[in-house]
């Protein structure tokens, strides 16, 4: 008994070299560094949905920046672009896009219309040839308007301007990796803190 106590002791003070309270700073300075990094991680990802508005409203190179924002929020953690319960859902909607894409159906519709009502004139015209517009002629046209005209655009695909991407639950980043060294260096407090109280109660 006598040797294991003085084994202990030994033990104990090669142990005492390394104090539980050096791992317990090292946890609180890695989990510092975390909130900090997370924090940049979120800032950035406000910096690159801007860019994405900024685009769309200018009709400028919206898919790149698109990609630049989705690939950083795939990446990182703490990106999560909606935020607060009366958040749009998906919280990218680009206003621009879906107004020029409305547009251009619209412009498609009047162009194809405009088609089939020449369309419609040629054939009643060849079908009834008097002179200027008479009543069966004009008929002819207005019945083959309403046959084959498109009367109304189709709606926009939400896809084409609706987006919504989420962030990791942990991500290899300066944010992730030093949660992971905080939670490590905690431990260690932990375990080395009960291995003090241990050896203590052992050797008096």
């Amino acid at each position: 008994m006598l040797m294991n106590k003085r084994k202990l002791h030994y033990y104990h003070k090669r142990l005492h070299i390394i104090s539980p309270w050096y791992f317990l700073v090292a946890a609180v300075i890695s989990l510092s560094i975390s909130v900090y990094a997370l924090r940049q991680n979120n800032f950035k990802m406000i910096e690159l949905r801007q860019a994405v508005t900024v685009a769309d409203e200018q009709n400028g190179d919206v898919e790149t920046a698109l990609t630049n924002l989705r690939d950083y929020v795939y990446a990182h953690m703490n990106t999560n672009l909606s935020s607060g319960q009366n958040a749009i859902k998906p919280p990218i909607q680009l206003k621009g896009r879906y107004e020029r894409l409305a547009t251009a159906q619209q412009d498609q519709i009047k162009a194809a219309n405009q088609a089939v009502q020449s369309q419609g004139e040629a054939i009643c015209t060849a079908q009834f040839p008097a002179a200027g517009y008479n009543s069966p002629r004009v008929s002819c046209i207005q019945a083959y308007v309403a046959a084959n005209a498109k009367q109304t655009a189709s709606e926009v695909p939400a896809e084409l301007y609706k987006f919504d991407f989420v962030s990791p639950k942990w991500s290899a980043d300066l944010a992730g990796i030093s949660l992971l060294f905080s939670a490590g260096f905690f431990v260690l407090f932990i375990l080395r803190f009960i291995t003090e109280r241990y050896m203590i109660a052992k050797t008096k």
